[in-house]
């Protein structure tokens, strides 16, 4: 069972949704990125998604856009962020990391260079924002082989026909965007994602983690009662812009902590 597995099946007998913070590798710079993601499981996150700089994202909107500019100034690379992984796995064993991105840095690198060091380095699944499953079965069918769970978005959009030809391919959990529009925009529609989540588990038979549009621990704890995970990205992604470098760690850990505690219900 792979650590995703292991995650949601540990957070079900206890009753409890996953937290899924999500940060961009390399920001606000390469040496606060580990740090960081220790502090994301100190303040009760489950699954850490781990961004991949990309100078061309279609999906996020402008705060994550900045925060990959700003990673891509460090230089930071798709081999640098599979680096960082490493090394936060010298201290965690057991908290699963999804590293999120796009399909180029992938390609360039190649598949099965791509998943034998994202494996070697301890990563647990791959979200590729821009591949529909029709065109990832290269991709899938190596990450399978290595033991990494290959993640897809779905979106209010999304037919419930194409359901089924993702959780072909799918593992580890699928991310519901839980509206229609890029990263950190507003107007979370609770009644179409409460109708959403049953069908997609149905399809899949997998865990759903929903995300996009989620700023505040009361929004974090009614999309708790209707998913296996919740995924918070923008919000703190702002955080981390709008932090003195020597308040990035506890500003965030106390960000991460409201959401935890609402998810929680305490």
């Amino acid at each position: 069972m792979s650590r995703i597995a292991q995650t949601f099946t540990a957070l079900k007998a206890q009753n409890k949704k996953a937290l899924i913070p999500f940060i961009t590798a390399g920001d606000p710079d390469r040496e606060t990125t580990v740090p960081l993601m220790h502090k994301l499981v100190e303040a009760g996150a489950n699954i850490i998604e781990l961004g991949v700089p990309f100078s061309d994202p279609m999906a996020d909107g402008p705060t994550i856009q900045r925060a990959s500019e700003r990673a891509l100034k460090h230089g930071v690379s798709l081999r640098d962020v599979i680096a960082m992984t490493a090394e936060f796995r010298k201290t965690n064993q057991t908290t699963p990391v999804v590293l999120m991105g796009y399909a180029n840095p992938i390609e360039a690198m190649g598949f099965e260079a791509f998943s034998v060091e994202a494996s070697s380095a301890g990563v647990d699944g791959v979200l590729t924002v821009d591949y529909p499953p029709e065109e990832c079965a290269g991709l899938a069918a190596q990450l399978q082989q290595h033991g990494l769970d290959m993640i897809f978005l779905l979106s209010p959009t999304t037919p419930e026909l194409r359901f089924q030809q993702v959780a072909k391919l799918a593992r580890g959990f699928i991310y519901y965007v839980s509206l229609k529009g890029v990263t950190g925009s507003a107007n979370l529609d609770m009644q179409e994602v409460s109708q959403k989540i049953p069908l997609i588990q149905a399809a899949a038979g997998l865990p759903v983690g929903v995300g996009f549009g989620i700023r505040d621990g009361a929004t974090a704890a009614a999309v708790a009662k209707v998913s296996d995970a919740v995924v918070i990205g923008s919000r703190i992604v702002q955080e981390i812009e709008d932090s003195p470098s020597d308040a990035v760690l506890d500003r965030v850990f106390d960000l991460v902590k409201g959401f935890r505690t609402a998810m929680d219900g305490k």
